[in-house]
């Protein structure tokens, strides 16, 4: 994962967390295949996807798409940002060192 091992990401002191309704065999198996080595939590019961407001851009499927979120540290959501919406242009893919400017922007 491109963000996860980015040196200037690394420097912003943000935790990266995954977040998917996926069962935890269907986390770990995407874990082995993608190289992911931050946390996974399953979101089964679609409840933190409902704390955090991100089913107004869910895909197809009815999972969220890629949505970015930025909790502070009093848990208030500082930054958000979905590309994964078909009306967000159904972006796969960020460019890391878009991400990384959005984030730092956000934490000043």
């Amino acid at each position: 994962m491109d963000l996860q091992g980015d040196v200037s990401f690394q420097q912003t002191d943000v935790a990266l967390i995954s977040i998917a309704f996926d069962s935890m065999a269907e986390q770990q198996q995407a874990a082995r295949e993608y190289g992911i080595s931050v946390p996974m939590v399953i979101d089964a019961d679609h409840r933190i996807s409902e704390a955090y407001d991100v089913l107004k851009w869910a895909v197809a499927s009815g999972e969220p798409g890629h949505t970015f979120i930025l909790v502070d540290e009093n848990g208030k959501v500082a930054w958000i940002r979905d590309y994964g919406a078909p009306e967000n242009g159904g972006t796969m893919y960020v460019p890391v060192e878009e991400l990384v400017q959005q984030i730092r922007a956000s934490l000043q």
